[in-house]
């Protein structure tokens, strides 16, 4: 047998190696025992931390009763072999979830098992291991004798031991969002277990010994795959609640009615077809979802039914589909996908759909808001679904935004709000989806957003933490207020080095900036005690008391005031503490500077900004194409690399700064023009609106106006900011005043030496005969001859990939070569004619001239289209009205 001393000393050394270069971890470790606690998982080093105090005090550590550590620490391994000495431990955590990925979710730790000497803990009551990658019950927590309370929520269970019931003293065991295919019959043995929580597995069915839970009063089954529920559930006579929603029951006994202090019964979201009249009329139970008073009562025509339900596939150019009250699928082009439950209708319903630029005079951002969709709007607006309807909404993944969550936000016609939103990921595509469901119809985008905690607070008052930094809590005493109110927390974490960068201060430190606010305009009745922690490398031993300031801001952060003197400041050796009766930002600095409300306003502008770069790249094919963008500096080489293979072009521009949501212009100069008939075209200026996770990205067609006589022509586009956008800092509104502010980059671009254009010399235009043609239809807009003139010009060598996407055959396209070969003018011309001729009575033609220019990659050409065909609905518009009609 190996000597317990000298494994000991192994651990201990292998602590120290891997844990070299975490400064002052020793000392600071001493601080943290107090009394029989070691809470050690809110430290990014706290297994180091541990190992440190071990080594140091060791005499002291064996005593602690209540210990918790973070599993997403590297160094867990080693200090899991310490454990099982602590013979005194009460309470253990060792959860993950402390650190997040670069989409904002909870990090699994790294526990996979547990020592077999962990079994020995015979004092050890309570055990977390939420939040870790444990695929199988680690045995040797069968033979913990005292154990009451065991969570191993968010693992990878697939099943639990069938010796689990020798686990006696079990009060609560939580293991939701596992894998968990079916039960142990022992389960029933757990004859004192009070709570049991098995949400989000993979249950089929349950065993029958369920039944003899009896002392049991909240029992959550829901989302999983039931399909029906064991009788014996009708002797828990101790239940109290009981969750079975989003599961495939198609009916549930009667007895159920029965339980004597059943107070709620969640049966939403099933496939219940008839329910006991007994439970139906009852008013504790939930039913919503359910397709009730269908006559489809066996299982097998249920799943019929399900497998049945109308799925609608829509093409990029459709606009609208009808939903019946049997409810229906449907997928749009975008990627966006809709479920109507049978019932959610009454009758047929026609829902239009459009997805729209959106427009910052109307699309409101708070602060620190990143937009990752488009508009989607949803017509009629206002019905009332009788069932919700459930949308899911691709989005661009915010690959840099770190300890944010996504929502998807609903517009009401006067205000935007936030809905219940699940994140997933398909799992072919890797995309990420925004999924919610709504009673009515409006307008939705998806936005990345500080993480949210919020909570009611009644007259006995309560205590709120952030998830994002459990630091920061915020304690209401009884008797704060006099009705039940809302609160919500916010917090933006800030490193050290943003500030060092953005304040040339080496010592200059800040907490995370917090935001409390409420939904009443009352301030609290008596103060409300916030505990925030001391800026990185700042602690109660080496505090310079002179240095600490505590910053207010208003809601709309334009203002930073110092009110270190107005509060009274506790300081422990982490956390600073002090007392505020009404909401708003707090933010707590440690520095020499003397104007600190002007630093912390430099520092919260630069928060809200993003760095781009402009990009300018004109077609290998045909230079007269050119592509622009503004791109956050992050993404400036993959898009780069993405287009090298078709582009070519200038270095991106210096480093700029913008808003979200901010206007600016793209200008050509110096003999380049542009076609002024565009709608997004101002004075001659091409105009965008940044949002940082679209793709701001326009292709246009240039040319010279004058005669260059076959010359090449040198000019450059300029990038102009366009007006200062509401509600931002007033330094940096100052900052932009005046015609040198507007100015952002310039890029030059070359147009080569080309041989003339159709029309200039004898050519095509004069050989070649075009028929009078109108493509489309007046209320949707025509494409004429002098239209396909126009975009023939523009097709070059991709004549014959857009031809074939148009429906020509191969041998058309090898004759059309053949009888104008050596002349590229005339192929395309014969080709875009020939398709037009074969396709004028076609009222879709126009939409699948746009379509196969897309699907050829021609944007540039399909982007035309759509303007000619805007510009012309707009003009049948205006006669409309000018006829009175």
């Amino acid at each position: 047998p190996v000597d317990e001393t000298q494994k000991m000393a192994e651990l201990l050394r292998l602590g120290d190696e891997c844990g070299e270069g975490a400064s002052g971890a020793p000392a600071l470790s001493g601080s943290c025992l107090a009394d029989n606690r070691l809470n050690l998982d809110v430290y990014p080093d706290g297994c180091h931390r541990f190992l440190q105090l071990f080594k140091g005090r060791q005499g002291e550590v064996v005593q602690v009763e209540f210990l918790r550590l973070s599993s997403n620490d590297h160094l867990l391994g080693a200090t899991l072999g310490i454990l099982p000495h602590l013979k005194h431990l009460k309470s253990l955590v060792l959860k993950g979830g402390h650190a997040r990925d670069e989409f904002g979710s909870c990090q699994h730790g790294s526990l996979t098992s547990l020592p077999p000497d962990i079994g020995n803990l015979r004092c050890l009551t309570h055990l977390d291991l939420s939040f870790n990658s444990l695929s199988t019950l680690p045995s040797c927590i069968l033979h913990l004798p005292s154990l009451r309370v065991l969570l191993v929520s968010h693992n990878s269970l697939v099943a639990l031991p069938e010796d689990f019931g020798s686990l006696s003293k079990l009060t609560f065991f939580s293991a939701m969002k596992n894998q968990l295919k079916d039960l142990p019959q022992s389960i029933g043995e757990l004859t004192v277990l009070q709570d049991l929580d098995l949400s989000e597995n993979a249950l089929e069915f349950l065993p029958e010994e369920v039944g003899n839970l009896h002392n049991c009063t909240e029992l959550d089954l829901s989302g999983n795959r039931l399909s029906s529920i064991p009788d014996s559930l009708a002797n828990l006579k101790s239940l109290r609640r009981l969750h079975l929603h989003s599961n495939l029951l198609v009916t549930v006994p009667a007895s159920l009615a029965s339980l004597p202090n059943l107070s709620r019964l969640d049966l939403q979201n099933n496939c219940l077809r008839a329910v006991p009249p007994e439970i139906q009329t009852s008013p504790f139970v939930r039913l919503r979802g359910n397709p009730l008073g269908e006559t489809e009562p066996s299982p097998q025509a249920d799943e019929s039914s399900a497998r049945g339900l109308q799925r609608l596939f829509l093409a990029s150019g459709e606009d609208s589909f009808t939903v019946t009250s049997e409810g229906c699928k449907a997928v749009l082009a975008c990627g966006i996908h809709f479920y109507f439950p049978p019932g959610a209708a009454s009758g047929p319903l026609r829902i239009y759909f459009q997805t729209l630029a959106p427009d910052p005079q109307w699309v409101k951002l708070r602060h620190h808001d990143v937009l990752l969709s488009r508009v989607l709007e949803l017509q009629p607006h206002g019905v009332k679904f009788q069932q919700e309807v459930q949308i899911w909404m691709p989005y661009a993944s915010p690959q840099t935004l770190h300890q944010r969550e996504v929502v998807v936000r609903t517009f009401s016609g006067q205000s935007w709000s936030d809905l219940r939103t699940r994140v997933e990921q398909k799992r072919k595509s890797k995309k990420h989806v925004a999924h919610c469901s709504v009673l009515h119809f409006s307008w939705f985008l998806v936005v990345s957003r500080l993480v949210q905690n919020e909570c009611k607070v009644p007259t006995e008052g309560t205590l709120l933490f952030s998830s994002v930094d459990p630091n920061i809590k915020v304690t209401f005493p009884p008797g704060v207020t006099e009705e039940t109110r809302s609160v919500k927390l916010q917090v933006l974490p800030v490193s050290a080095e943003e500030i060092e960068e953005i304040t040339a201060e080496v010592g200059c430190r800040a907490s995370p900036l917090l935001c409390l606010s409420q939904d009443s305009l009352v301030d609290f009745l008596r103060p409300v005690r916030i505990q925030l922690p001391l800026p990185p490398g700042v602690t109660g031993l080496n505090l310079d008391r002179s240095r600490l300031h505590l910053l207010h801001g208003d809601l709309e952060g334009q203002t930073w005031d110092d009110i270190t003197s107005q509060v009274v400041l506790e300081f422990t050796h982490l956390y600073a503490v002090f007392e505020v009766t009404h909401f708003s930002w707090y933010w707590l600095w440690y520095t020499t500077k003397t104007y600190i409300g002007g630093i912390a306003k430099k520092v919260y502008e630069r928060l809200r900004m993003y760095q781009v770069n402009f990009i300018a790249l004109q077609r290998k094919k045909d230079p007269e194409q050119v592509l622009l963008q503004c791109v956050p500096k992050h993404k400036v080489d993959p898009v780069l690399k993405k287009l090298q293979d078709r582009y070519r072009g200038p270095e991106p521009s210096d480093m700029v700064e913008m808003f979200e949501g901010e206007q600016f212009f793209a200008a050509f100069e110096r003999g380049i023009s542009i076609d002024m008939d565009r709608p997004d075209c101002m004075d001659g200026r091409l105009s965008f609106i940044f949002y940082s996770h679209l793709k701001n990205m326009k292709e246009i067609y240039v040319t010279s106006p004058v005669d260059r006589k076959g010359q090449a022509v040198k000019g450059q586009v300029s990038f102009y900011r366009g007006a200062v956008p509401e509600s931002i800092p007033e330094d940096a509104s100052r900052r932009r005043k005046g015609p040198d502010s507007l100015w952002l980059a310039t890029l030059p671009i070359k147009l080569p030496r080309l041989k003339p254009r159709w029309g200039e010399n004898p050519g095509p235009l004069n050989s070649f005969s075009f028929p009078p043609l109108n493509l489309g239809n007046a209320e949707t807009g025509y494409l004429t001859q002098a239209n396909l003139l126009s975009i023939a010009r523009r097709v070059g060598a991709d004549w014959q990939t857009i031809g074939l996407n148009l429906g020509l055959t191969y041998q058309q396209i090898e004759r059309i070569g053949y009888n104008n070969r050596e002349d590229l003018d005339k192929q395309i011309l014969d080709m875009l004619f020939s398709w037009a001729q074969q396709n004028s009575e076609d009222p879709d033609c126009v939409r699948k001239l746009i379509t196969a220019m897309k699907e050829s990659g021609r944007q540039d050409i399909a982007d035309e289209v759509k303007t000619i065909i805007e510009l012309g609905r707009q003009k049948y518009r205006e006669s409309i009205r000018r006829v009175g009609l």
